[in-house]
């Protein structure tokens, strides 16, 4: 499979159709129905029922949402700069549950004063639910911005049983 060469296949779920999109090394993007097609720019896809990482993917999220499943444990392809990587990387440390602000964040990556920019790179995420960007607050624990929307990030943090 080529650089280029990324696979899709559409997931149901209970928070809205999901697009899964898969390389040769990993979960590269879970995508919302309602994603602005210019948040995460990946190029031709190619759809794939039946991906191998892509089936795991859509087995795994049925996990999450059947109650079974509070980690994944997929092959991540995370594309980004070093900085949203960093960022992506202290979301997947978020425990199922629990949530964090982005001066949080930003303070544990020994960044104090990058809350906006930790913001931007968690907005960034391309792998949605996975990557639990929806676990990240406002300071005030007021909800914020989240690409699948708020109705969607409010039921995963009811899901996971989340205090904001």
């Amino acid at each position: 499979m080529a650089a280029t060469d990324l696979c899709c296949k559409f997931i149901e779920s209970p928070v809205g159709r999901l697009k899964g999109v898969a390389s040769d090394r990993g979960l590269v993007a879970i995508l919302w129905s309602t994603e602005n097609p210019k948040r995460v720019r990946l190029g031709e896809l190619r759809e794939d029922a039946a991906h191998p990482l892509l089936l795991r993917a859509e087995q795994e999220l049925a996990e999450y949402f059947d109650g079974s499943r509070r980690i994944f444990n997929l092959s991540l392809d995370l594309r980004g700069t070093p900085f949203q990587k960093q960022v992506w990387e202290a979301l997947l440390a978020i425990p199922f549950g629990e949530t964090r602000t982005y001066s949080q964040l930003a303070t544990q990556l020994g960044r104090p004063q990058a809350s906006r920019a930790v913001g931007a790179a968690n907005g960034k995420n391309p792998v949605s639910i996975v990557v639990p960007c929806h676990r990240v607050i406002g300071a005030s624990g007021a909800l914020t911005g989240f690409a699948g929307g708020m109705q969607a990030k409010a039921c995963l943090l009811k899901h996971e049983g989340a205090r904001c």
